[in-house]
């Protein structure tokens, strides 16, 4: 949403000359009057004509009833001979009178121009459960007749298939009138582009919209155009409660990112788990039972290898379009793919100069289909895990290690990866620097040098590294030790042996007690480290001393030009130094980088090792079950960072000249706030399980953005690197837009998320979960989200002022709202959607993304975005209350998101029944003739 200060209303006499006048009476006339603004023949996302339709005195051949009319428009351009249909109005019922809300509009893919005919068909619906209608009239008009119109209005006949009156209808093409003359020019023909018409713009309109509003065009900005496509535009006038209009551009686009982020995912996942053998096998030489151990798992990981294998072929093979429809949710080619992922976008203008607009990302729950919910969901699925791995530790002959074992492990194995390479990476610099003679460059490097080889010691300085070392020296062929026991007499002997039976080696003697995790072979592991440090010490010595020697030979250079000796001194100085210059400091640090570079190699080959066999030991007993689980983790993950960068992306966007924005982005990081409409019932209790982890799993995903090499669209495509542990997203940028960010974010800061999750059940299975079943799952899920979203106002409220947020004509302050959401999520309501409400507006005050889902994201989905629509028409932009219905129906039954039932199943229909919408709250309800069964 770009947040722009609402100018103060003008009253009639204060208006701009541009603007045409309106009475503040909802009359028919008044009503077309609306605020006057026209298309950009630049701007793929301005319509070239708009125009809306109003009817009056409309009959019906039944004097006791009143038509239920709506108006189909098609239209024909010479020399074409047919018809084709461009649009249809909303359905108004009971009235001979119908203002419509929907406008028809014709972008520039329309192709029409002066000579275009245009043809309403006005139909009288008797049964819209049942699609019963009959053709109540019809009239032609030219657009060119329309254009040199007065004020741009006709006023058409309508008549029956017999030629008689059947009422009137009057179409009004919306423009903007010339600043140099308030009066409407008449005789003006429009200017044409190729056949095109094009409209008359108001200069100062443009600039409003090009600049001031800084709004991105999804079909003509060239970041949003490379990332989303195939977009579908609808219009509408609303009116406002002080007698003005309120323009609303709705669109919605598909991402090519639901295909290009999943193909990135596997094959990272792929090139993780291939290290992942091979680091198993680089582990060297085991005994038969360590060996048949590892074989065990390597086995698992080839299996799970070969099916990533697989899904990334499938996923390159793929040749369909840039979204996965709800009817493929089940694909096994296609699982990774995010289900029916789409922008939903309105963009609402009015004659006071404003121009917002509001995103939000539609996605299928990210849910393991394909694997189906026989077993429950992810949490369920973890839950059993951790279950399994506390069952197997107990029974298990194997090494216990505790949880906390695990995760410091996997941190030991990260940081020795990033040291051990900034270690040689600045040791390389070191010797440049010496082969350049350069006494600051060196000084410099040599501190970072020894910073970094530190911190690669104390990381390897650690009891749990030196155990797990002594372990995998325990688990080598034929290895024996015998010393006495630390803690018993001399009689007392250990003795490890490695044989085909077993995994444990034990003390024996009188008190067998300790394991192997002993400490008596520990000074071996010292040493190795030790010598790490040493080798730091002896070049930090040898760089001290050449220094020195450089320092003394340049301070005795000084006293001979000083004493102004004979030219003769002054040449031997020079060659003094001369000769001391060629190699001699290179030469002297190259045996001991060489020395610190073998002994960095052997530490940390030597404490990885040990910690891939930790962790092998610690994975061994449910391989299987766990990576069952993660395959399952990773396509949750994959659909729901996909929807993520969507998210992000169009965000920085549109608000890449809010500073606030900018500033919250980088010192806290992204709200992204999910809205999910699944009941806890059944399958969908499953869905949740699995959409509440994904979202969770979000926290470990920070984006950083960089500056495109090209602005071509591929190019400017986000690029996914990291594993499992956190992954990072590159979000290029045209160099133009790079330029405007604050150089906190160019200089490649990692940007956070923050994600909440909200879930409201609305439909008869969550009636069922109420009654009968669980609701447990709902509740938790939303208690800790509220718990995440006030830890992040907490933190806003630290470091940042409250002008970074948007401005908003609520009267109720953040933490109110905050407190309302709280009461509301405590207070287990049936089908409490004030929650949805309350959480969707803080997370806009918030400068946060919106998410919303359900099954497939295509029929709840479409209740609550058309409702959130409204309701911010309503709140933020003053829309009349008592079109608010009327709005809400017109965006259901003729905006995109009816669209997008065709778009996934083929058929234009919700996939709700008559018994199912009577369990759903009143606002979630589609009008007459919008549903029927058909898949979801």
């Amino acid at each position: 949403m770009t947040a722009r200060e609402h100018s103060p209303r003008h009253s009639p006499r204060h208006r701009p000359r541009s603007m045409i006048q309106r009475a503040s009476t909802f009359d028919i006339s008044s009503e077309m009057l609306g605020l006057s603004v026209t298309g950009n023949m630049h701007d793929p996302d301005e319509p070239v004509l708009e125009f809306s339709l109003a009817c009056s005195e409309l009959l019906t051949p039944s004097l006791d009833r009143k038509p239920n009319s709506f108006v189909a428009v098609s239209v024909t351009t010479p020399p074409q001979a047919f018809w084709t249909k461009h649009a249809q109005t909303e359905i108004i019922e009971g009235t001979s009178n119908p203002i419509f809300l929907s406008s028809i509009a014709f972008f520039q893919d329309a192709l029409v121009n002066q000579m275009t005919q245009v043809k309403l068909c006005v139909y009288d619906v008797k049964d819209r459960s049942q699609g019963t209608m009959y053709l109540l009239g019809s009239g032609l008009f030219i657009v060119k007749d329309l254009l040199q119109a007065r004020n741009h209005r006709l006023h058409l006949t309508l008549r029956s298939a017999e030629n008689e009156r059947v009422g009137n209808i009057t179409i009004i093409a919306w423009q903007m009138e010339e600043k140099v003359d308030p009066k409407p020019q008449v005789t003006k023909s429009p200017d044409t582009n190729s056949g095109r018409t094009v409209i008359p713009v108001d200069e100062s309109l443009t600039e409003s919209i090009g600049i001031r509003s800084k709004f991105a065009a999804l079909r003509k900005d060239t970041l949003l155009r490379s990332v989303f496509g195939g977009v579908i535009c609808r219009m509408y006038r609303f009116p406002t409660m002080d007698g003005n209009h309120l323009r609303i551009l709705e669109q919605m686009a598909e991402s090519v990112l639901s295909i290009h982020i999943p193909r990135q995912f596997v094959k990272l996942l792929l090139e993780e788990d291939a290290a992942r053998v091979c680091e198993l096998e680089e582990l060297g030489e085991l005994s038969p039972c360590w060996e048949n151990l590892r074989r065990q798992i390597v086995t698992q990981y080839q299996t799970i290898i070969l099916t990533y294998q697989e899904t990334l072929t499938d996923l390159h093979q793929y040749k369909g379009p840039s979204f996965k429809a709800s009817s493929m949710k089940a694909d096994k080619k296609l699982e990774f793919v995010p289900t029916n992922l789409h922008i939903q976008r309105m963009r609402v203008q009015d004659d006071c100069g404003t121009d917002q607009t509001y995103d939000i990302v539609t996605i299928g729950a990210p849910a393991a289909h394909c694997q189906g919910f026989k077993s429950g969901g992810l949490r369920k699925i973890l839950h059993k895990f951790e279950e399994a791995k506390k069952h197997t530790s107990s029974s298990s002959q194997s090494i216990i290690y505790i949880p906390q074992d695990i995760v410091r492990a996997k941190e030991i194995i990260a940081h020795i990866n990033t040291l051990k390479t900034q270690v040689s990476y600045y040791a390389e610099r070191l010797s440049r620097a010496a082969k350049e003679r350069s006494s600051s460059g060196l000084e410099r490097t040599l501190t970072i040098l020894a910073d970094k080889t530190r911190q690669l010691v104390t990381v390897c300085d650690c009891k749990l590294l030196a155990n797990a070392i002594q372990a995998l020296n325990a688990a080598r062929p034929e290895y024996i030790a015998s010393k006495p026991s630390p803690n018993s007499a001399e009689a007392d002997q250990v003795m490890l042996r490695n044989d085909q039976d077993t995994l444990i080696a034990k003390w024996t003697g009188r008190n067998s007690r300790l394991s192997l995790l002993g400490t008596w072979h520990e000074e071996e592991w010292e040493k190795v480290w030790q010598n790490v440090d040493k080798s730091l010490e002896c070049i930090i010595h040898k760089v001290d001393k050449l220094l020195q020697r450089e320092r003394l030979q340049s301070d005795s250079c000084e006293d001979v030009f000083q004493c102004d000796i004979n030219c003769s001194s002054k040449k031997d100085c020079h060659t003094q130094a001369e000769e001391s210059t060629p190699g001699e400091w290179s030469d002297a640090l190259y045996p001991l980088l060489t020395t610190l570079a073998d002994c960095v190699t052997m530490m940390s080959e030597k404490a990885k090792k040990a910690m891939v066999f930790l962790l092998m030991q610690d994975s061994a007993p449910t391989i299987a079950m766990y990576l069952s689980m993660q395959y399952r983790r990773d396509v949750v993950f994959c659909q729901t960072l996909t929807a993520l960068i969507c998210g992000f992306i169009i965000k920085l966007r549109n608000c890449l000249h809010d500073n606030g924005f900018l500033r919250q982005l980088y010192t806290i990081g992204l709200l992204a706030q999910f809205e999910s409409l699944l009941s806890t019932y059944g399958e969908e209790l499953a869905m949740l399980e699995d959409m509440s982890i994904g979202i969770m799993d979000l926290r470990n995903v920070t984006f950083k953005v960089t500056q495109a090499t090209s602005n071509t669209s591929v190019d400017m495509l986000p690029i996914i690197t990291g594993n499992r542990d956190g992954f990072n997203v590159r979000i290029p940028l045209p160099g133009v837009l790079f330029d405007a960010l604050p150089r906190e974010i160019q200089s490649g800061m990692l940007l956070r998320v923050q994600p909440v999750l909200f879930n409201v059940g609305i439909n008869e299975q969550q009636t069922l979960a109420e009654t009968f079943g669980d609701t447990s799952l709902q509740e938790v899920v939303n208690t800790e989200s509220l718990i995440r979203l006030n830890s992040y106002y907490e933190q806003f409220k630290e470091v940042l002022p409250d002008d970074c947020l948007p401005r908003s004509r609520s009267q109720t302050c953040l933490p109110e709202l905050l407190r309302f959401l709280g009461q509301n999520v405590n207070a287990r309501k049936s089908k409490n959607v004030d929650i949805l409400w309350q959480a969707a507006e803080i997370c806009r005050r918030l400068n946060g993304v919106r998410f919303t889902s359900c099954k497939s994201a295509k029929d709840r989905t479409a209740m609550s975005v058309t409702l959130e629509q409204c309701l911010i028409l309503q709140h933020e932009h003053g829309m009349a209350p008592q079109v608010f219905t009327q709005a809400l129906d017109c965006m259901r039954s003729e905006g995109c998101r009816r669209e997008n039932t065709t778009k996934n199943v083929g058929c234009r229909k919700y996939a709700f029944s008559t018994l199912q919408l009577k369990a759903f709250p009143k606002y979630y309800r589609p009008p007459e003739g919008t549903y029927g069964k058909v898949e979801t």
